[in-house]
C-alpha cells in the first residue's frame, strides 16, 4: 500500500494532527514521517489549521471545588499520628524542600491536566471540541501540500492559505473551483499566488459545500468564463466536514 497517495497521505496526516490514528497505523505513520519530508509538510498543514480552529475554543476556568479538592489532596495534613519530635520536627518536615517540590510538580500537573482533558472532571463544555467547517487540503501532482481553503459551516466567506506559492504568468489566474459528487464544478473564487485571502461566497457554506467532495485549483487566462474549468486541475484534494 502506498502511503504517499495524495489522497491516503490526506486522510492519514488529518487523522495523526487530530489524534485519531491509533495503534500500528500510528507507528508506520510516524515512521514515515522519519523517511519522507513531504509527510511532514502535510502534517504541519493540518496542524497548523486545527491551531487556529482551536483558538476558537473559549478557555475554561475550572469550578471553585476543583481547586479545593486539589489543595486538600496536596497540601493536606495526613490523618495519622503527629511525627515525633514536638512542633519544630512537624514544621520541618512540613516546609522540607522534597515536600514543596513535589507539592508544586503535582499541582503543576494538575493544572496542565485540567487544561488539556477537562473531561478528566466533567468541566467540557457542550461547545464543540472544534468550530464546525468545511476544510480542504488541495496537494500538487508532484504530492505538494499546495493549498488550505476552510469555511465556518453557515458562514458566508472562505479562507484559502497558498502553503506553497503558486506559478501564475502574466495574464492568468489562479482560481478554486468546488467538485460536487454529482454535477458539474462550480467557481468558488480567485486564489493569490502567495499568502493569504478570503472570498465571499454567494450562499452559505452549509448550502454550497454539502455535497461538495473535493475541490480544485486551476491556473488558467484571467478574465475568461468562470462557469467551468478551463485548465487541467494543478492541485486538488478531499473537501471534509469537521463536526
Amino acid at each position: 500500500m502506498n502511503l504517499l497517495h495524495p489522497d491516503r497521505l490526506d486522510r492519514l496526516a488529518r487523522e495523526y494532527a487530530l489524534g485519531t490514528l491509533h495503534g500500528g497505523a500510528r507507528r508506520r505513520f510516524e515512521r514515515l514521517l522519519r523517511e519522507a519530508p513531504l509527510t511532514m509538510r502535510v502534517v504541519a498543514a493540518w496542524q497548523e489549521r486545527l491551531g487556529v480552529l482551536a483558538a476558537g475554543v473559549p478557555e475554561m476556568q475550572p469550578r471553585e471545588q476543583v481547586w479545593q479538592g486539589v489543595q486538600q489532596r496536596l497540601f493536606a495534613a495526613p490523618r495519622s499520628a503527629a511525627p515525633a519530635g514536638g512542633l519544630w520536627a512537624r514544621l520541618a518536615g512540613v516546609f522540607a524542600p522534597r515536600v514543596w517540590g513535589g507539592a508544586l510538580a503535582g499541582l503543576l500537573v494538575a493544572i496542565v491536566a485540567l487544561r488539556l482533558e477537562p473531561q478528566w472532571l466533567g468541566l467540557e463544555t457542550s461547545s464543540e471540541a472544534l468550530p464546525q467547517s468545511y476544510v480542504g487540503l488541495l496537494v500538487s501532482d508532484a504530492g505538494n501540500a499546495t493549498l488550505l481553503a476552510s469555511s465556518r459551516r453557515h458562514g458566508r466567506s472562505i479562507t484559502v492559505k497558498v502553503l506553497q506559492p503558486l506559478e501564475v504568468p502574466a495574464g492568468k489566474v489562479a482560481r478554486l473551483w468546488a467538485l460536487p459528487r454529482d454535477g458539474a464544478p462550480f467557481f468558488v473564487g480567485e486564489v493569490p499566488a502567495r499568502g493569504s485571502a478570503t472570498l465571499g461566497l454567494p450562499d452559505s457554506a452549509e448550502k454550497l459545500f454539502f455535497t461538495v467532495a473535493r475541490l480544485g485549483l486551476t491556473v488558467e487566462p484571467a478574465g475568461g468564463d468562470a462557469r467551468a474549468p478551463a485548465a487541467p486541475f494543478v492541485a486538488s484534494g478531499h473537501c471534509v466536514k469537521l463536526w
